[in-house]
């Protein structure tokens, strides 16, 4: 890997010599940010989306779909799509996962200092406040695993810098442990609700009339194509406010419930924080 002699008014020239390489480049913004989806891609349109591992199933006018826009390919890299971006580009970056790479971004002294006791030595490349620590090996991404320590690998970005001083060293198991979380406790999704005020029947308690109405907030669930986390949310209100001072939910149903939002992306953890909060909205 080459580094070109002013950054600044090479970009192009940097991504092709990165991509020769083997490592994915892409333009960045001024901002450290990449380029907007195209105005065909816009809101998602074709599919794509910058946590999947693919950019979706369309051809792009513009490198999209932040660092799923990544290539190797110099005939896209210097193609008049890209011409634009290249124009307006502040900086180049590139994806370390495509490469088989993991950088370990640290940020300040204190990080710096904790890398040098804790981690093997391999190639180092000078930032503004730190240094990246590159290693040989991919893993899962993730931000904030120590205080001023980031890890670049899979599905990330970094700015490409230069090639920095050493040799690159295997990734350690103590770079893969940093993204290893203990098992949350498990939550259960069982639902307390209040008896009925002087203990009368449940008026709801009619199976056609609570499946139906399961059945809906499942199917409004399902259907919700963009706004996920407000519409689960509002179902969840909606089902508690009709059902949920009587006692006739059951396990089964806030079962169906959570599955399907979990369905649409939704986690465990987030289900029962809005099921939660929907309870302490109504008072319940």
């Amino acid at each position: 890997m080459t580094q070109p002699t002013d950054i600044r008014r090479e970009h192009l020239p940097a991504a092709l010599s990165l991509a020769a390489s083997g490592v994915p480049a892409l333009p960045l913004r001024a901002g450290k940010v990449p380029f907007g989806n195209c105005r065909r891609c816009a809101d998602n349109a074709c599919g794509g989306r910058p946590n999947m591992k693919t950019p979706g199933p369309c051809t792009c006018p513009a490198p999209c779909h932040g660092w799923a826009a990544a290539t190797t390919d110099p005939e896209v890299i210097n193609s008049p799509r890209w011409a634009r971006a290249w124009r307006d580009a502040a900086a180049v970056a590139y994806h370390p996962g495509g490469a088989g790479l993991t950088v370990v971004d640290l940020d300040n002294a204190d990080a710096l200092a904790w890398a040098r006791a804790s981690l093997p030595a391999t190639r180092a490349v000078p930032t503004t406040r730190g240094e990246h620590w590159l290693y040989q090996g991919a893993m899962q991404s993730a931000n904030a695993v120590r205080p001023g320590v980031d890890i670049k690998s899979t599905m990330a970005y970094t700015r490409w810098l230069g090639p920095g001083t050493g040799t690159i060293t295997a990734l350690p198991d103590a770079v893969r442990a940093l993204v290893v979380k203990a098992p949350a406790p498990a939550r259960s999704t069982a639902v307390t609700v209040p008896a009925l005020a002087g203990g009368g029947e449940c008026p709801h308690r009619t199976p056609t009339y609570l499946d139906r109405g399961i059945a809906m907030a499942v199917q409004r669930i399902t259907e919700a194509r963009e706004a996920v986390h407000t519409t689960v949310y509002r179902t969840f209100l909606a089902v508690l406010s009709t059902h949920g001072r009587c006692g006739c939910l059951t396990e089964a149903h806030t079962a169906r419930l959570f599955t399907a939002a979990q369905a649409r992306g939704e986690s465990a953890r987030h289900c029962a924080d809005a099921w939660t909060n929907a309870r302490t909205t109504l008072g319940l």
